[in-house]
């Protein structure tokens, strides 16, 4: 609905209402993509109907009579284009882009211009996958996935920093031995702090899936993917590009 256009209505209900009962009764008028979502008060709710191949003004005349039954005030109705969507399309590429160049440009002053290149390569590769398993899986896609690949972006770089910083210091104390030598003591020095972040993240984050209910579900699903493969690509991806990047390996 944020990258497609549609039509936003909301409603107060005079009455209680069973939000799940609510979501099954619209989801059968097949008008598409129908999201639900409170907004401060239980009984005030936000109806998201994606753009489909029925006009705006009849999808917004449907759901009135599916609502006749009910003691409703419409308080807003709002209808957002494909033109709207396109931009948002773009802004959340340009803020992916500008967040990798930023990180990019932090960790080659931090560090160097190899380790730099190794930590991009990483988060590309996240960023990569997590837009593949939303595509493969067909998982709802929006402003709040956005901010969750960027919340990855995030994550997966703290890792791979962490891990980087602990190279940097090896290569110090450890100057008589191999680069992959080096690699190695590194990585298994920071292994269970890294698996022990991403565990107690992952048990915060499941149960936010659990209770959270369905209008943070897509943001959470993308926040537990990118733990995992963000925790996969500090080890298995960055440190790995680091050594072949170092031509001297020594």
């Amino acid at each position: 609905i944020d990258f497609t256009g549609g039509t936003l209505i909301e409603v107060r209900f005079k009455e209680n209402i069973d939000l799940n009962n609510l979501r099954t009764k619209m989801n059968k008028l097949n008008l598409g993509e129908i999201q639900l979502q409170t907004i401060g008060n239980e009984n005030d709710i936000i109806f998201k109907v994606q753009d489909n191949k029925n006009k705006q003004i009849q999808t917004v005349q449907i759901i009135k009579e599916s609502l006749s039954d009910q003691s409703v005030e419409y308080r807003r109705t709002e209808f957002v284009g494909p033109k709207v969507g396109s931009e948002l399309v773009n802004a959340g590429i340009i803020a992916v882009i500008f967040s990798l160049i930023g990180i990019l440009i932090y960790i080659w002053i931090r560090f160097q211009w190899n380790f730099a290149l190794g930590a991009i390569i990483a988060l590309i590769h996240d960023v990569i996958l997590t837009l593949g398993f939303f595509s493969v899986l067909q998982l709802e896609f929006n402003l709040a996935t956005v901010a969750a690949v960027l919340t990855i972006a995030g994550y997966s770089i703290n890792d791979t920093v962490v891990i980087y910083d602990r190279v940097r210091d090896s290569m110090r104390k450890y100057k008589q031995i191999t680069f992959d030598e080096v690699i190695n003591i590194s990585l298994n020095s920071t292994l269970s702090r890294t698996l022990m972040t991403s565990l107690t993240t992952l048990l915060a984050l499941i149960a936010l899936l659990t209770f959270g209910g369905i209008v943070i579900s897509s943001f959470i699903i993308a926040l537990i993917w990118g733990v995992l493969i963000g925790t996969y690509s500090s080890i298995y991806v960055a440190s790995p590009i680091l050594t072949y990047l170092r031509k001297d390996n020594k």
